[in-house]
């Protein structure tokens, strides 16, 4: 059987770029060497290189996280070039990726979210206002940020300020939203029409977090992931059901992880991750791993979806 011609895309120039080099180098490990023939590209340096050899390429990996790399941009460039790549296109990367939108079209979905307000840099920010209208603690984040990025657990209204800088220091948007103090869950969706809920993770940062901050995510050790979660078969049902309407309220397509708190019985949509974690210890390749799917077994199962989805892309070219 002759070889597919891969390009594996990890590195990129956003905050999230270690942690990326650092998925691309676990993804390159587990891939199949009698399946395929592999090429590394890193967008910060290798864009050219990747559009000279692009008729030489017959599907790619996106191995990329945050800006300019999930947010549709590499995706609109593999277009472009009628590459194949796994997840969502351009449309559903970009909307995932702003915080704002995704929250928007989870409302008009009926998915349940953190009520919250949105600023610019160019707005004024009334800390009172804010906090009356919210209450506390509140939860702000960058509006285009990924592995908590940015964020910051607000308990008192004089933090507010800080909190807000912090997160402009990322992006020219922030969200501030009520925060919800729960048990964390996450569900991956794999597919591109026939949807597939995988098993159900619990997530318990270790003492000192507060919450799956950055280091919680990628400390060894420093976070307890718990798969299947410790919940009831109800609210399991209702958890694989919101991951699933996330993942097309947002367009998405091969593969999608949503986040979620469980407060009383009641579960919150947090966001949308498009470009799970993808080491061998991700959460996404650890719940796969419990539905059957090792890790080279889940990267062909993405490979095989992205090129079946490029099907359709045909349809869109005259020539």
């Amino acid at each position: 059987m002759e070889k597919i011609r891969l390009a594996l895309l990890s590195g990129g120039v956003s905050s999230e770029r270690q942690v990326s080099l650092n998925s691309g180098i676990q993804v390159f490990d587990a891939l199949d060497k009698d399946k395929y023939d592999i090429s590394l590209y890193d967008p910060k340096t290798d864009l050219k290189q990747l559009v000279t050899d692009a008729d030489k390429i017959d599907a790619a990996l996106i191995i990329l996280h945050g800006p300019f790399g999930e947010d549709g941009t590499v995706q609109g460039l593999l277009d472009l070039l009628d590459i194949p790549y796994q997840g969502a296109g351009v449309l559903g990367s970009s909307m995932a990726m702003n915080k704002l939108v995704a929250k928007r079209l989870y409302e008009g979905a009926r998915i349940p979210t953190p009520s919250y307000l949105s600023f610019s840099m160019n707005e004024k920010i009334v800390p009172g206002k804010i906090a009356g209208a919210l209450g506390l603690p509140l939860v702000v984040k960058p509006g285009c940020a990924g592995s908590s990025v940015g964020m910051t657990i607000v308990k008192k209204e004089s933090d507010l300020k800080e909190a807000v800088a912090l997160g402009f220091n990322h992006d020219d948007l922030v969200i501030i939203e009520k925060y919800i103090q729960g048990i964390e869950l996450t569900c991956g969706v794999l597919g591109n029409d026939n949807l597939e809920a995988l098993p159900i993770i619990e997530i318990v940062p270790g003492e000192g977090h507060e919450f799956f901050d950055y280091k919680a995510k990628y400390v060894t050790g420093e976070t307890k992931e718990i798969c299947p979660a410790r919940i009831d078969e109800a609210i399991a049902k209702n958890v694989r059901e919101l991951a699933v309407k996330a993942h097309r309220a947002l367009f998405l397509k091969g593969y999608s992880r949503t986040d979620m708190i469980l407060c009383d019985n009641k579960l919150s949509v947090l966001e949308t991750n498009t470009i799970p974690g993808m080491t061998a210890t991700s959460l996404f390749p650890q719940s796969a791993q419990v539905a059957g799917y090792s890790f080279t077994k889940l990267l062909d199962k993405l490979i095989q979806l992205s090129i079946k989805e490029h099907e359709k892309t045909k349809l869109r070219r005259s020539i």
